[in-house]
């Protein structure tokens, strides 16, 4: 898988450190953690909302990234470290984690927008009962990660870290292809027109800076 990256910290130290103040602290973590899972989410979804099908498909840098192919491995991602590491695999057809290869990052000319953004709801809802229904020190373990590693055993606390950490950083740079296309921006769906003048300057502002580094 892509995303084999383990977290930095042992499983335990982690929520020892959560539990150090009791369980306050415990669900203020669990719900603020959830909360921004969630909000990556939608973030993510609208960088789709207005784009044709051309462009919400096709590669947009060096190395083949695109906005639906992003959800896709999102996706993926999500039903993975909140199915079969808790031994609660997804419903959905998973080819096996052992035969991995980055079909999951982008979408076939067969497969719809539809199928891909319902994929990702419904994946949404597994997670959720994962989240909802374990408490944050219930015990997992990643195979796809190297059994040497402190964080090969690991719990719920650590991977929704994980898993939020994977989001956020796709959803940035979906954002980034996004503004690329047509210069929308931002975390919820743009509600104003963008203003062309104030970029222009802004931009101009930054490229004088830099042409004047130069030259020093």
């Amino acid at each position: 898988m892509k995303d084999s990256v383990e977290p930095v910290l042992p499983a335990h130290i982690q929520v020892d450190a959560v539990l150090q103040d009791g369980g306050i602290k415990l669900d203020f973590a669990k719900d603020n953690l959830h909360e921004r899972l969630r909000r990556d989410r939608k973030a993510l979804l609208w960088k789709l909302d207005g784009l044709s099908e051309y462009d919400a498909r096709r590669p947009l840098t060096a190395t083949g990234t695109n906005l639906l192919g992003l959800v896709k491995h999102v996706a993926t991602v999500e039903a993975r470290y909140f199915g079969e590491v808790f031994d609660r695999p997804s419903l959905e057809p998973l080819p096996r984690w052992q035969d991995s290869d980055g079909s999951d990052l982008w979408a076939t000319e067969d497969e719809t927008r539809d199928q891909i953004i319902g994929f990702y709801r419904r994946t949404w809802e597994h997670s959720d009962a994962t989240i909802n229904e374990l408490p944050l020190d219930a015990p997992g373990h990643v195979p796809w990660w190297p059994e040497s590693t402190p964080a090969w055993h690991t719990n719920l606390f650590a991977i929704m870290v994980h898993v939020l950490g994977e989001s956020t950083r796709h959803a940035g740079h979906a954002d980034i292809l996004r503004e690329g296309l047509d210069g929308r921006t931002g975390l919820r769906e743009y509600e104003k027109q963008i203003d062309e003048e104030a970029r222009a300057a802004y931009c101009a502002k930054i490229e004088q800076a830099a042409r004047a580094a130069r030259t020093n």
